[in-house]
């Protein structure tokens, strides 16, 4: 089992940047592939990055793909979602997930979730 703690979110101008952390409980952080979701009140929980366990692959949605990374430190237990060149379309509550099977955007392949931190992007 793990735990997670999202942080890092806030307020910023269109095309500034964000970088999200998320920082796991446990010895077995390494062996987990991790993803970021986020969630508008308009829409379903939307996939956004996930990375293996040991960070060799990454999947990204379209929507984000040249603009955010990915990026964990499996030392520090955390992982890691780099936000560049934000547009206000990105504002969202942002989630990291756990799970022990496939880099994967489906949210119910994910069995740890964090509580969210909040993105908010002016225009």
């Amino acid at each position: 089992q793990v735990q997670l703690v999202e942080s890092g979110g806030g307020l910023v101008q269109a095309g500034g940047s964000l970088r999200l952390s998320c920082a796991g409980s446990g010895r077995t952080f390494s062996t987990y592939v991790m993803g970021w979701f986020r969630q508008t009140p308009r829409l379903e929980r939307e996939f956004v990055a996930a990375i293996s366990w040991n960070g060799g692959g990454t999947l990204y949605a379209d929507s984000v793909k040249g603009r955010f990374i990915i990026s964990r430190d499996n030392a520090k237990n955390t992982v890691y979602l780099q936000m560049n060149s934000l547009k206000p379309e990105d504002t969202a509550v942002y989630y990291c997930a756990a799970n022990l099977e496939v880099v994967t955007r489906i949210p119910y392949e994910y069995d740890y979730w964090g509580q969210g931190t909040q993105v908010t992007v002016s225009s």
